[in-house]
C-alpha cells in the first residue's frame, strides 16, 4: 500500500495530505494579515496581539502620524453624528474612548444650554454611550482615560468587550453606531455591516472613519513613501514596535477603496449611503441611515 502511494505521488507529481489536515483545509478559508495570507481563525487573535502591543502608545501614536489631524478627523465624525440627550449610541472599536468622548461631551453641551430652559426636565433622559472593544488592554487604557477626565463615574458611558461581528446588543436598540479606524481589522466587513444595521433603530445612523485610498498620483506617491518608510520606523522608535505599524499600513492598503466599500454599506441595507474624502482620501467618512 505505501508502495502504492508513493508511486502515484511520483507519477502525479504532488504530495498527498494526511486524511485530517485535508479535511481541516475544507473548512478553513484565507484571509489578509495586511500583505500576509492567514487563516481565518488566526487573524482576530493576530489583530489581538498588535493591539496589545500598541494600546499604551496608541493616542501618542495617532497624534505622531498624523500630525495631530486625527483629532479633526474625529471631531468631523461627530458632528455627521449630530449626538443628541438621551440617545443610546454604540462605538464600536473605541477602546479608547476617543470618539465616544467627544460624543458626551456634544451631549453634555447640549443639555447644559437646555437646562436654561425653565420647561427642560433632565430626567426624561437617559444618554447611553456604549464603548464596544474585542481587546481588553484597549478598554483599559479608555477607562483610565475617562477618569482622568473626570468621567470614570459617568454611567452614561459603558465598556463592553466584545466583538464587531458578532453584538450582543438587541436588535433595533441604537439610535447611532461609529466605528472608527477598525473596520479594515476585522476578518469580516461584511458581518460586521449587517450586525451594525440590525443593531440601529429605524432613523439611526452608520459612520465609519477609516484609513483610505490617495488618488492623486504626486500625493500618492508621497504618501505611499511616508506610510511604508516613516511610520513603521515611528513605531520602533516611540513604542518599540516597527512590525506593528508594518502591519498598520498594510492594512490599509489591503481594505477596499471609498466606491467599493461604499456599496458594501448598501448591501448591508443601509440607504443614503455616502462618503467624503478628506487629506486627499487619506481618510474618509463613509454613513448611510437605517430607513
Amino acid at each position: 500500500m505505501a508502495m502504492a502511494l508513493r508511486l502515484i505521488k511520483r507519477n502525479l507529481g504532488f504530495n498527498l495530505l494526511p486524511l485530517s489536515s485535508s479535511a481541516s483545509l475544507l473548512h478553513s478559508h484565507a484571509t489578509s494579515f495586511g500583505f500576509k495570507e492567514v487563516q481565518e481563525e488566526e487573524k482576530s487573535q493576530m489583530v489581538s496581539n498588535v493591539f496589545s502591543s500598541v494600546a499604551s502608545n496608541y493616542d501618542l501614536m495617532n497624534d505622531l502620524m498624523s500630525v495631530g489631524l486625527h483629532r479633526l478627523w474625529k471631531d468631523r465624525l461627530v458632528s455627521k453624528l449630530s449626538p443628541f440627550p438621551g440617545m443610546k449610541h454604540l462605538d464600536v472599536a473605541g477602546g479608547t474612548g476617543d470618539i465616544a468622548f467627544r460624543i458626551l461631551e456634544t451631549v453634555n453641551s447640549i443639555r447644559s444650554r437646555a437646562l436654561q430652559d425653565p420647561c427642560y426636565d433632565p430626567l426624561q433622559e437617559e444618554t447611553e454611550i456604549y464603548v464596544c472593544d474585542i481587546n481588553p488592554n484597549m478598554l483599559n487604557v479608555g477607562r483610565k482615560r475617562a477618569i482622568e477626565r473626570g468621567l470614570g463615574k459617568d454611567k452614561s458611558l459603558i465598556w463592553v468587550e466584545g466583538n464587531a461581528e458578532a453584538l450582543t446588543f438587541q436588535d433595533n436598540s441604537m439610535d447611532g453606531y461609529t466605528i472608527a479606524f477598525g473596520i479594515r481589522n476585522v476578518t469580516h466587513i461584511e458581518k460586521v455591516l449587517d450586525e451594525a444595521h440590525r443593531v440601529l433603530k429605524r432613523g439611526g445612523r452608520f459612520l465609519c472613519l477609516e484609513l483610505s485610498h490617495v488618488e492623486v498620483p504626486v500625493f500618492k506617491e508621497w504618501y505611499d513613501y511616508y506610510s511604508f518608510s516613516i511610520i513603521p520606523a515611528l513605531g520602533e522608535l516611540v513604542a518599540g514596535d516597527r512590525e506593528s505599524y508594518q502591519y498598520l499600513v498594510e492594512s490599509i492598503r489591503r481594505f477596499p477603496n471609498q466606491e467599493k466599500f461604499a456599496s458594501m454599506i448598501a448591501d448591508a441595507g443601509f440607504r443614503k449611503v455616502e462618503y467624503e474624502n478628506l487629506v486627499g482620501g487619506v481618510v474618509a467618512i463613509h454613513s448611510g441611515l437605517k430607513l
